[in-house]
């Protein structure tokens, strides 16, 4: 079984190996899939959003407040939405499963607290 089965909001399915310890977002992008990760993973922009299957959601530690206010921010933010870029890949995530939302391309709302500064779309990747 692969580490980390990913899919796409076209409904694909992307079954990606990795070694070490890298983040959700960090295979993602390493695969060539539609996570921006435009911060590099410093919290702050939510492009490496991902919606973690219900099964595997529970198996997570739980987000810690900077990340809920940023999920809050994104226009299609579900139940088990997390941040890539927070989801370290271990041996007990083996296998995890996520769904890419359908608004990648879309920038998140302004946040109202936090970091000050601008987030401003990229082009999407194609």
């Amino acid at each position: 079984m692969a580490d980390l089965i990913v899919t796409a909001p076209t409904g694909g399915e992307s079954a990606l190996d990795g070694t070490g310890t890298e983040t959700v977002m960090e295979r993602v992008r390493q695969a060539g899939l539609p996570v921006r990760g435009e911060c590099g993973g410093s919290m702050y922009c939510g492009t490496c959003h991902v919606i973690v299957d219900p099964a595997w959601a529970g198996r997570l530690k739980p987000p810690g407040e900077e990340e809920t206010d940023l999920l809050d921010t994104l226009h299609d933010r579900q139940q088990t939405s997390r941040l890539g870029c927070q989801i370290t890949m271990t041996d007990e995530l083996h296998g995890l499963r996520v769904r890419l939302p359908g608004t990648l391309a879309r920038p998140p709302r302004q946040r109202t607290s936090g970091n000050p500064g601008t987030i401003s779309p990229l082009s999407a990747r194609g």
